[in-house]
């Protein structure tokens, strides 16, 4: 099973404390809570990453429920793994990943995404920028970052 990376945990308890401030400045909804336990100790521990399998169910909830809003997968349309290619030019993802996508958990799905975006190098990220951002023809209004 793939972890969890502190940046989607972080981006997580951020989306919750803007859905839901605290109205005191002190207290924290719940989710917040959940999100916050699990990160205090990733970074006590110094781990980058959590195992989503055995994250707290009140956490993994509220992490799925922040994963929701975000893109589901980086394609843009232009799809170089039907070519040939082991690693898309279009999306930065491998051809596994392309084939197996609506398979793959969410976990799964947020490494790939870390990983391409880090990379920087498919298109999505510099040449059909604009597809991705909605103004071009091509695949919508999906951010080209991972989190929201």
């Amino acid at each position: 099973m793939a972890g969890i990376h502190i940046t989607d945990i972080e981006a997580a308890i951020n989306w919750w404390r803007e859905r839901s401030p605290s109205p005191d400045g002190i207290s924290a909804c719940a989710p917040v809570r959940a999100l916050g336990e699990v990160y205090a100790l990733m970074v006590y521990h110094r781990q980058h990453e959590c195992d989503e399998v055995s994250m707290p169910a009140g956490a993994k909830q509220a992490w799925l429920q922040w994963y929701a809003s975000t893109p589901d997968a980086p394609c843009i349309a232009i799809c170089s793994t039907s070519q040939g290619d082991d690693v898309c030019k279009g999306c930065g993802r491998t051809f596994d990943e392309v084939q197996h996508w609506t398979t793959m958990s969410p976990a799964q799905k947020r490494s790939a995404w870390r990983r391409i975006t880090l990379e920087g190098s498919a298109w999505r990220f510099n040449r059909y920028a604009e597809r991705v951002k909605g103004t071009g023809t091509g695949a919508g209004t999906a951010s080209a970052e991972p989190s929201p």
